[in-house]
């Protein structure tokens, strides 16, 4: 069994890994946009007119007014921005492996237990802001989507794309950016480090 599953090239391996991540996020998409409502609340007018918070009021507001397919608002956006996401953080990991490793002291011949942690720690958080600058503005359209409630001002991805170009400039597809990888550059670093720790702890065991 082991050997088959190793035997599975990368790009099957990506596909699941995406599908997996979209479907994860489909069945959790109600609650994203229900977060993301509160997150908001007070920026608009439309908004600010929920008076004392309650998921289940806001739940129950978005079936009444919006409908049941409202909860899944820039659902369609976060598959989109899921697959590529996966993609680009896998394989720039690899990559950033690859270019550390071949710094003398972490290469092969010499590397020790603190170089791999030192090259999983810093290819996993330049992985991580690749992926998440490269997909960035397919998320800010997924938040604009979701955040949306009776005033529909983005009609889908392209048109949000399109409007986002127009009225902020190319640059508007990157608001928020810079705090983004803040965050996730140390969070895919200590998660690919983690992942890489305990998989050597693994495999050592057996």
């Amino acid at each position: 069994m082991a050997a088959s599953i190793s035997q599975i090239g990368t790009v099957p391996q990506l596909l699941a890994g995406g599908i997996a991540g979209a479907f994860s996020k489909t069945c959790t998409a109600p609650l994203a946009r229900l977060t993301i409502l509160f997150q908001v609340q007070g920026m608009h007018s439309d908004i600010s007119s929920m008076s004392k918070p309650s998921i289940w009021r806001e739940a129950a507001r978005i079936v009444n007014e919006e409908g049941l397919r409202a909860f899944w608002k820039g659902n369609l956006v976060t598959i989109a921005h899921r697959l590529p996401y996966s993609a680009v953080n896998f394989y720039s990991y690899e990559q950033y492996k690859r270019i550390l490793r071949s710094i003398p002291g972490l290469d092969g011949q010499r590397r020790n237990a603190h170089g791999d942690i030192f090259v999983h720690f810093v290819g996993g958080g330049l992985a991580g802001i690749t992926a998440a600058s490269a997909t960035y503005p397919l998320d800010l359209v997924r938040t604009r989507l979701a955040a949306q409630r009776n005033a529909i001002y983005y009609q889908g991805i392209r048109h949000a794309l399109h409007t986002i170009c127009r009225d902020e400039g190319f640059f508007g597809l990157y608001k928020g950016l810079g705090a983004t990888l803040l965050g996730v550059g140390p969070s895919i670093a200590i998660s690919f480090s983690v992942y890489e720790s305990l998989r050597s702890s693994w495999h050592s065991q057996r």
